[in-house]
């Protein structure tokens, strides 16, 4: 069922007010987590832990969310998602004032599971439009974490060293209080939402999950967007820390990662445009050479100019690489199967990336900010030549 331009709109509004909401609830967990971590966790390799557990839950709660989204619609699924990011808060308010670093690993486990729920905003606001204009929509939903850099660090920034009110608190436990405030003000805003309900043959039937795994550009795809968000969260993951290893300061973080985070973001007002203009696979596979071309700055050197390049650039490389990637999966799928193909396709992707967040603290502490640099281009090289092989395939076909 096609939604009038009038809902069509108002969900585009609607779900990128509510990604914004949601990527500030991320970002506080990206720029405070390792940092956090480090001076709580029980050894300096498990300092990125929680926010690796944030990518973690992300992997577990994926598929569940899909079959809430198949069997009552995505409404119920969004709700339950902000559930988790009002707990994920809490935990981390937890975490702060009882030095456990426990309660901060189940916060990005929460945090995660939010965002697992905030991924499927970008494919709602294709649901009930046309074909030609899907990339659009979802690309424009994406927008909202423009806003999303911006709150994120600043909300950080100007609540770290502030008290809760009536209370003597430890740094951070305002920011916390904050960040479970803004994940129930996005359930406000989702429940304005209007999707096609789905039919009874939409909630079951499709082709057998093997046959969809083996398409060659649902391969292609899914090894683009994994690419694409592992490499991004591996660096953007350890950059933090590292900024710190090198004589930086938290605010000059928060500003680095604010920065990334706008970059991932504000290429969305156009990226849409630019895949109807020059094909899915084109702009993904630009995504990945500038992820490349990101950590080639980087090893320039060790400044504050050097680690925000990158960071920008990064998140470009990531938002074209991701969305380009997002907009091949929408030809994988029939009607009745979008949920399954849309939530399999997220929980690869994340599934993969949980071992590069893993990784990154363990790289970062042992050899150095160099060795994480270096590492990346493996993967980025293996999406290039999966992307290429597909593009040429289709070609001859």
């Amino acid at each position: 069922m096609q939604l009038s331009q009038a809902q069509q709109t108002n969900n585009i509004w609607r779900l990128a007010i509510a990604q914004a909401l949601a990527g500030a609830n991320a970002v506080v967990i990206y720029a405070t987590g390792a940092i956090i971590g480090f001076r709580l966790a029980p050894d300096p390799l498990l300092a990125t832990l929680p926010v690796s557990l944030f990518v973690v839950g992300m992997a577990l709660c994926i598929l569940p969310s899909g079959m809430i989204a198949q069997r009552y619609g995505r409404i119920p699924a969004f709700l339950v998602g902000t559930g988790f990011g009002v707990a994920s808060g809490l935990c981390a308010l937890i975490a702060v004032i009882q030095d456990s670093f426990v309660w901060l690993c189940l916060s990005g486990i929460g945090g995660g599971a939010y965002a697992a729920v905030v991924l499927s905003f970008r494919f709602a606001a294709t649901d009930g439009v046309a074909p030609e204009r899907q990339a659009r929509a979802l690309s424009l939903v994406m927008a909202g974490g423009v806003a999303a850099g911006v709150v994120g660090p600043q909300l950080v920034t100007h609540t770290m060293h502030l008290s809760i009110p009536g209370m003597t608190s430890p740094d951070y436990a305002l920011t916390f209080l904050v960040q479970a405030a803004v994940a129930i003000l996005a359930a406000v805003v989702l429940v304005g939402v209007t999707l096609p309900k789905p039919t009874p043959e939409e909630s079951v039937g499709g082709r057998p999950l093997r046959e969809l795994i083996q398409q060659p550009l649902f391969l292609s795809a899914v090894t683009c967007g994994a690419v694409s968000f592992l490499v991004m969260n591996f660096l953007m993951t350890a950059a933090p820390l590292a900024m710190q290893f090198h004589g930086h300061s938290q605010t000059d973080a928060n500003l680095g990662i604010q920065w990334h985070v706008i970059a991932m973001y504000a290429p969305s007002f156009f990226t849409g445009q630019l895949i109807a203009r020059f094909g899915a696979v084109q702009i993904a596979i630009s995504g990945l050479l500038l992820t490349a071309l990101s950590a080639s700055i980087s090893l320039s050197g060790t400044g504050i100019a050097e680690f925000w390049t990158m960071l920008v650039i990064l998140g470009v490389g990531w938002n074209f690489g991701f969305l380009g990637a997002s907009a091949l999966i929408l030809r994988c799928h029939r009607p009745e199967e979008k949920n399954q193909v849309q939530s399999l396709n997220d929980f690869i992707v994340f599934s993969l990336m949980a071992m590069g967040s893993f990784a990154s603290g363990g790289v970062l502490s042992h050899w150095g900010w160099d060795t994480v640099l270096v590492i990346s281009f493996a993967p980025v090289i293996v999406a290039c030549i999966a992307m290429l092989m597909m593009s040429n395939k289709t070609a001859s076909e």
